[in-house]
């Protein structure tokens, strides 16, 4: 019974750092298919060329 119980925590935290990783891969696909988000116009534009810019820098 305790291996049983092992396993099933092992495989809940397998599925718990899964769902982290896969969480906002997610989102921004299904942002992309809906056309929802931040959009590039007003301060959507400038948070974006703000962003760029601060990571070519």
């Amino acid at each position: 019974m305790s291996a049983l119980l092992q396993s099933a925590n092992v495989a809940l935290r397998m599925l718990a750092l899964a769902g982290t990783l896969m969480a906002p891969m997610g989102v921004v696909a299904y942002s992309k298919a809906t056309g929802h988000g931040i959009g590039k116009q007003g301060a959507g534009l400038v948070l974006f060329v703000t962003l760029q810019r601060q990571s070519m820098s």
